[in-house]
């Protein structure tokens, strides 16, 4: 979520589209494959037992079955949003990116499972994980929808418009 609000904005205006592409698509398998295994320690752990069709059906956990559905469906959302990165000509970037809006929803639906369902929630450290992740990813919202909109690029009269690669939200 983080690498997507900042990747694009002005510390990083010298990085080159395909490569802010690339940085983001890497970093979201990341969070993907921290999602697995996340899953998978869950279903291996011996102190709550967890089924592994509950990694797929949310409320199918006996442990906190509501907070850990919102867990499974942050995560599916995050495949859906993920799975959209191959598929943004074939959806239109304008859909692609209203799908991408959804990561928003993703991130508050993780953070309250983490907060709910978390076994370590109460802990100093893992209270700060969420807050420093929380803040930083207000903070980064708060930048990018109040930072001004780069130059519409200069075009001769009666050129076709050029194809945009920015993902900035209006406000």
């Amino acid at each position: 979520m983080l690498a997507g609000l900042v990747l694009k904005t002005r510390p990083f205006r010298s990085l080159k589209p395909a490569q802010v592409i690339d940085i983001h698509r890497f970093l979201s398998i990341l969070g993907l494959g921290a999602l697995a295994l996340h899953g998978i320690t869950l279903v291996l752990d011996k102190a709550v037992s967890i089924p592994i069709v509950a990694l797929f059906v949310p409320g199918a956990s006996p442990y906190r079955p509501l907070w850990v559905g919102i867990g499974v469906l942050a995560a599916e959302l995050m495949v859906v949003v993920y799975a959209s990165f191959s598929q943004r000509k074939r959806i239109g970037a304008k859909n692609w990116r209203r799908l991408h809006y959804a990561t928003f929803l993703v991130f508050a639906l993780a953070t309250v499972h983490g907060l709910v369902a978390g076994t370590d929630t109460g802990r100093p450290w893992a209270l700060g994980v969420y807050l420093v992740a929380t803040g930083s990813v207000l903070g980064a919202t708060a930048f990018r929808a109040l930072s001004p909109k780069p130059p519409a690029p200069v075009r001769a009269p009666g050129a076709a418009a050029p194809a945009t690669t920015t993902s900035r939200p209006t406000v």
